[in-house]
């Protein structure tokens, strides 16, 4: 689940608008492509601000540890403010898929709310930063690249950004990931979170620890499909871009 996109090492989809591909494909109208490039700056901005708090923080502590709680509320605004991308898919804004990005996007939050955010001992750990550093350096780049791209005034070093930097950034992403829900693994056990027991009046039982498995367990065939994914997509683009510089 949390493969899709919580690494955000570029792999959620180029959203119609940003993709810049040879084929070209209709643009959003007017009113559209201001909303989104208001949506696509704001976003931009947001996830400035936590980079700029995580620096802060570590200049002021002189520390990497317990970074997360000086940049906890900007992260869980931001984030939960992507969950906006599925409605851009579902009105026909951005011409992807709303189940890919719906993927993309709730395992994110998920990860955000469901682990992070719900069990706390997990805040502390290091691997919760080497997946927030992941996530800020990808959405600065994806989302100045939407921006420049909705413009038609795209720098190609943000294009190379976006298309390169995910080669370590979603391994660093998956990696903060996988460990962080691996250490909130003995404190769901423990406390029984979000979990439904039998007998109950709906007949129905949850555990959320076997649930944490099973999403730790989906990331092995998911995170090499999306990785060699976006390899093809790094060498389709800017294959591309220097074939278009050289006719010039």
């Amino acid at each position: 689940m949390a493969a899709a996109g919580g690494s955000g090492g570029a792999s959620r989809a180029d959203n119609g608008y940003g993709s810049q591909q040879p084929r070209r494909r209709k643009g959003p109208g007017a009113l559209a492509t201001a909303y989104l490039v208001i949506y696509n700056v704001v976003m931009t901005a947001g996830w400035l601000v936590i980079a700029v708090g995580l620096v802060r923080a570590y200049l002021a502590k002189g520390s990497y540890h317990s970074l997360y709680y000086s940049i906890e509320k900007p992260l869980k605004f931001f984030q939960t403010g992507a969950l906006l991308e599925i409605l851009h898919c579902a009105f026909g804004i951005v011409p992807s898929s709303v189940v890919l990005t719906a993927f993309q996007v709730m395992s994110r939050v998920f990860l955000t709310w469901a682990v992070t955010h719900s069990v706390k001992e997990v805040q502390t750990e290091d691997s919760v930063l080497l997946f927030v550093v992941a996530w800020t350096i990808t959405e600065i780049i994806r989302y100045s690249f939407y921006t420049f791209s909705l413009l038609n005034h795209l720098p190609y070093l943000i294009k190379w950004a976006r298309y390169t930097l995910f080669i370590v950034l979603y391994p660093m992403g998956v990696s903060g990931e996988l460990l962080t829900i691996y250490a909130a693994l003995p404190f769901v056990r423990q406390s029984g979170l979000y979990s439904i027991s039998l007998p109950n009046k709906y007949n129905f039982s949850f555990d959320y620890y076997t649930f944490l498995i099973l999403v730790m367990i989906s990331y092995i065939p998911i995170f090499p499909q999306l990785y060699f994914h976006m390899l093809h997509q790094r060498r389709k683009v800017l294959s591309h871009t220097e074939e278009h510089k050289k006719s010039e």
